[in-house]
């Protein structure tokens, strides 16, 4: 990755972004990018990647059984996504956001509670669930690797060519979930996301998930994933996007 944890958290990196790669993940999949780099549309280059998903991770093949007739879970950044979208603060949430800090450093700071002291029962169960063996298998990790790469070439060329930043909403009653670094004025402050959070592109669908209004300009080189990158949606939310956390400089909204 080449940056410091601190550094990628801060608002300064929010405000004044690098491009992020992750070691090695370009380099051993060529052929992926090869494909990526001949696409000539957006719906080309989703083909191309669930092409080579399916391929390499053997992603539609029938599920295996054990000696009792058992399905085996095959892990799969699909169903990881799905979980996400049906409850962020599930198991399928807790590996998304232990594979954010082990790639990013970035620690959570809010599983289905909040996330304070190390070690407490909070922990414990972020924890047990980020590292279930149900869903450590099929080389998850690199599964998400490469849809977090993914995701960097078709933001970057085919949804917001020459765009640094993407403005983003969401929606929240309390900041339960958000550690409030700064208060700058009545209309701006420094928040703390989570390590991994939902956003979303619409500010009338934030509207419908809480009476304040964070709206944030986001790095692209933070974004995880957004239903463009996919055929018919896999989070529940046309507009949803999955945002890498840290503390970002937020305009708050009223209702």
């Amino acid at each position: 990755m080449g940056v410091p944890t601190a550094v990628l958290a801060s608002s300064a990196f929010q405000d004044t972004p690098l491009p992020l790669a992750i070691s090695g993940v370009r380099q051993t999949n060529a052929a992926l990018f090869a494909m990526l780099h001949d696409a000539r549309s957006a719906s080309d280059a989703v083909a191309a990647f669930r092409i080579y998903m399916r391929a390499v991770f053997d992603l539609d093949a029938p599920p295996e059984r054990d000696a009792a007739g058992r399905k085996r879970y095959r892990a799969n950044y699909q169903r990881l996504l799905r979980g996400w979208g049906f409850d962020a603060n599930g198991k399928e949430g807790a590996v998304l956001k232990g594979w954010v800090e082990s790639r990013f450093g970035l620690l959570p700071t809010f599983h289905k509670e909040i996330l304070g002291r190390y070690p407490s029962p909070a922990w414990m169960t972020y924890t047990e669930e980020k590292m279930a063996a149900r869903f450590h298998n099929n080389c998850i990790l690199l599964q998400l690797d490469l849809l977090y790469e993914f995701a960097q070439r078709f933001l970057r060329r085919w949804l917001y060519p020459g765009r640094s930043h993407l403005t983003l909403y969401r929606g929240v009653n309390d900041f339960g979930e958000h550690l409030l670094v700064e208060r700058l004025d009545r209309r701006r402050a420094v928040v703390r996301q989570n390590n991994l959070v939902s956003f979303t592109t619409q500010r009338d669908v934030a509207d419908q998930f809480g009476d304040t209004i964070l709206e944030v300009d986001v790095p692209l080189s933070k974004i995880l994933y957004c239903n463009a990158m996919a055929p018919g949606p896999v989070l529940r939310g046309e507009g949803e996007v999955l945002v890498i956390g840290g503390d970002y400089r937020v305009r708050l909204g009223y209702l």
